[in-house]
């Protein structure tokens, strides 16, 4: 479910699901945590992640139990430690990142981006959302305008745009990430895991209101995320009701 190699300090992580173009379930989402969490305890100085084939990760498993209750704690839990570890991540982002695989890459410290791929969170689309998290960090990273975009127009965002408003800090394949998360381990620990928390240190760690926890719950929870579902199993387009 998830390759590990090692090259000296470097640790690559591979999404291997590529029958289903690494979308994730909560078992996937565990594992990508521990997964992270024994590279940095193994003392890996980089961590690069990146999908099996011709996707980094095609978002949530739709077709698994992505809703069932404590899912979505179970990827933010994944999220925010690839997040949190003290070492270097690096997200090799070799084909589309949709949904839930944007917020992967959003998580990462840095990514290298193929020409190829894309970013896509179409939650609307299908009748959920993200979190504030999700929200605020890809604002950060590519401007308010553009975020909302994403978000309340569903719209894609190409390898290339995103490297022009600094969502892909590279163009590259996952060679080019690795020689980069090599040159990053030789580089001071202990500057790297200040700087890290220096820079996450960016407003997108506050809690969300009980608001905004409400209105989360009652999208994933809504008529209308069944409605998306049906609508997908007898492949038509979904009718939104807003309830």
């Amino acid at each position: 479910m998830i390759g590990t190699t090692r090259d000296g300090d470097v640790c690559t992580l591979e999404l291997q699901r590529s029958d289903r173009r690494n979308a994730l379930n909560t078992d996937m989402c565990v594992a990508l945590r521990d997964a992270v969490t024994a590279a940095a305890e193994d003392g890996a100085r980089a961590i690069v992640l990146t999908g099996e084939g011709s996707s980094f990760c095609a978002g949530a498993d739709l077709s698994g139990d992505v809703y069932a209750d404590g899912f979505t704690d179970t990827l933010l839990d994944m999220l925010h430690t690839i997040d949190s570890v003290p070492t270097p991540v690096i997200a090799a982002v070799n084909g589309p990142a949709i949904g839930a695989g944007s917020q992967l890459a959003l998580a990462a410290d840095l990514r290298v981006v193929a020409p190829e791929a894309k970013f896509a969170i179409p939650a609307a689309k299908i009748g959920i959302s993200v979190d504030r998290w999700t929200a605020h960090r890809l604002a950060l990273f590519v401007g308010g305008g553009p975020a909302r975009t994403m978000l309340l127009g569903a719209e894609d965002m190409q390898a290339d745009e995103a490297y022009a408003r600094g969502l892909a800090n590279k163009l590259g394949d996952l060679s080019v990430a690795q020689e980069w998360a090599q040159k990053i381990a030789v580089l001071a620990p202990l500057s790297l895991q200040h700087l890290k928390l220096a820079l996450n240190d960016d407003g997108t760690q506050d809690e969300a209101s009980e608001a905004q926890i409400a209105a989360l719950h009652a999208a994933w929870k809504s008529e209308d995320a069944k409605e998306a579902r049906a609508a997908r199993q007898e492949k038509r387009p979904p009718v939104f009701r807003g309830r």
